[in-house]
């Protein structure tokens, strides 16, 4: 399958990666309302807030696996929640890549072979360079249940890159993994948005991280405030 027939084409420097207008949840209470947003090419957005502030919720509302209470989200121009499961399932598989606070590896498998199914699925070839940035290429061959957390996470977000896609929505990404570590894996996000001209969502408490991003929004009260 070629990415023409995946649906509209890719976003163009005019186009929104993520347009979001009048965003609305909640579970058994009020999670936040009226929320606006936007994600240009090449851009990169931070939101930080308390635990129970709903910063995951939006992440998922936006990355295709929550539809909203009210609201409209559209993803590189199409309208995500108007679209088929068939066509969601097909934006998720080739055009984001959604790295979670928890790893979610495949535990029968080799660091290797989580890796490569991202790969083979997404039709792109393994980056061995990028292996070796992330610290992983050594043990590649190990079982994942045999790595430490912080060697599974890095795992999880080479799985992620090795897709190339356009939007990386991240939750937390660097929670289980030491401040120079971390600053390597956020190094290496940066430069895979340069490469792509794509853009980054990311949800963290590290208030350092979220500094290194073009925009920071806290999610506070049920609304979303810019604060840079």
């Amino acid at each position: 399958m070629t990415p023409s027939d995946r649906g509209a084409p890719p976003a163009g420097a005019s186009t929104p990666l993520i347009e979001a207008k009048n965003l609305s949840h909640a579970f058994d209470y009020p999670l936040f309302e009226h929320i606006d947003l936007n994600l240009d090419p090449g851009e990169t957005i931070a939101v930080v807030g308390v635990s129970g502030s709903g910063k995951s919720t939006l992440l998922h509302i936006l990355s295709t696996l929550l539809p909203p209470k009210t609201g409209e989200v559209k993803l590189m121009g199409r309208p995500l929640y108007a679209l088929s499961d068939a066509e969601r399932l097909a934006i998720r598989r080739y055009e984001i890549g959604i790295i979670f606070q928890f790893h979610y590896l495949f535990k029968g498998m080799s660091a290797r072979e989580n890796i490569e199914i991202a790969s083979l699925l997404g039709e792109k070839a393994l980056d061995d360079e990028l292996l070796d940035r992330l610290g992983i290429a050594g043990v590649l061959d190990q079982r994942v249940t045999s790595l430490s957390g912080g060697q599974q996470q890095r795992v999880s977000i080479a799985r992620v890159l090795a897709k190339r896609p356009r939007i990386i929505f991240a939750d937390e990404p660097t929670g289980n993994l030491d401040d120079e570590t971390a600053g390597v894996v956020m190094d290496a996000l940066f430069e895979h948005v340069r490469q792509v001209k794509g853009g980054l969502f990311l949800v963290t408490h590290d208030n350092r991280l979220a500094e290194r991003c073009d925009r920071v929004f806290r999610l506070e009260s049920g609304a979303l405030e810019r604060v840079r």
